[in-house]
């Protein structure tokens, strides 16, 4: 019951604070204060998650060696749809809340995307890259994860990546790479990403409601993996957003993993970077498919302490191909991710490990049979 009491009184304080901020936006946001307004906008995202940044050699505080995934006997479904499917989905009690949350959400989320839309093509030279278009999907995030008790931990090259381009020390244009398991991945990206950026995402999530209008109006790459057209049109892009200094977050799985391990990468994606001359920043992504598994149409459970974040360094592209630089990408991400979301050896890989053991003992057993003809001698 205080949980409830606590997150409701949260949840009306954002979201007034949320309706404040845009009415102030319409009033003040002209090309004259615009670096103002966005320095400020970054203050308070700074300030007011703070607290989510944990020192880089920390995990998270639940499910790193033990899963934390829900047994089927403990999920409880309300709701149940196409059960016993290939694609049956569930709500539970704790989905409930989240579509209540979304319900209440959304629409500010989309009113927010109307007014900055209507100012980004009032005044077409004010935000070429629709950076503050974006952030009110990056406010929509954070507080539908705060509310819904699923804000993640973070740890890592955090504070570098968050520098402006135009400030030093700042990494400039590069490929973010993550692992894919979840609807809750977008999200929690958005809590470490600040700087402008753009996501290569597939078609079909323009017609997702709100998702799909930020994707679209926030000119974000939008590609289709079974058209030879499209796949050729997204590389044109993304280089040439690359190039032009615009980070883009990208999942070389090229969908999300069904049971939340690594799965193997697609092609293509690294080769961008490479042509961009850029620099990879993987981000490790854990317990997402816990929360928020394949068959679950909103969270199962709550977030906290489990889900968490690590950024690793960047790793030149320079004098590398795109099979070594894959092969690098998996090992970083690996090296950050809990057990669970390992990936599982492949029939080929336990043929060769009995192999080896094989012939391991085979070498054991001639060694120890040479030593007894030796003291017998």
């Amino acid at each position: 019951m205080k949980f409830s009491r606590a997150c409701t009184q949260t949840f009306v304080a954002m979201v007034a604070t949320s309706i404040t901020l845009q009415s102030c936006l319409v009033q003040s946001f002209t090309p004259s204060n615009m670096a103002s307004i966005n320095k400020q906008m970054k203050i308070a995202r700074t300030t007011l998650f703070a607290s989510s940044i944990i020192p880089s050699d920390e995990q998270p505080s639940i499910g790193f060696e033990n899963t934390c995934m829900l047994p089927r006997s403990e999920i409880h479904p309300i709701i149940k749809l196409k059960e016993g499917e290939p694609k049956e989905k569930f709500v539970n009690a704790h989905g409930l809340y989240c579509i209540l949350v979304t319900i209440i959400l959304n629409p500010i989320w989309a009113v927010a995307m109307w007014i900055t839309d209507a100012v980004c093509k009032a005044f077409p030279d004010l935000d070429p890259n629709r950076a503050f278009y974006d952030n009110t999907g990056k406010v929509w995030s954070r507080l539908w994860l705060t509310v819904t008790d699923s804000y993640p931990t973070i740890s890592g090259d955090v504070d570098r990546i968050r520098i402006p381009k135009n400030e030093e020390d700042s990494l400039g244009a590069c490929l973010f790479v993550a692992n894919h398991s979840s609807w809750l991945d977008i999200p929690i990206l958005c809590t470490v990403l600040d700087p402008v950026f753009k996501f290569i995402a597939k078609g079909e999530l323009k017609s997702i409601p709100c998702i799909g209008q930020q994707l679209v109006g926030g000119n974000h790459i939008m590609i289709d993996r079974e058209d030879r057209r499209s796949q050729l049109r997204t590389f044109k892009e993304g280089v040439n957003y690359l190039k032009s200094g615009v980070p883009l977050m990208a999942f070389p799985e090229g969908k999300r993993s069904q049971d939340g391990r690594l799965d193997a990468f697609k092609g293509g994606i690294f080769s961008m970077a490479v042509k961009a001359g850029v620099p990879i920043v993987p981000i490790s992504l854990s317990n997402t498919h816990a929360v928020m598994p394949s068959n679950a149409l909103f969270p199962f459970q709550t977030g906290a302490g489990k889900l968490h974040v690590h950024v690793h360094e960047p790793i030149e592209v320079e004098g590398k191909s795109e099979a070594e630089l894959a092969e690098t990408v998996k090992e970083k991400l690996l090296s950050r991710m809990p057990l669970d979301q390992q990936p599982l050896p492949s029939e080929e890989d336990l043929v060769n490990e009995i192999m080896s053991q094989t012939e391991d003992t085979k070498k054991e057993n001639e060694e120890t049979g040479k030593d007894q003809l030796q003291r017998t001698t």
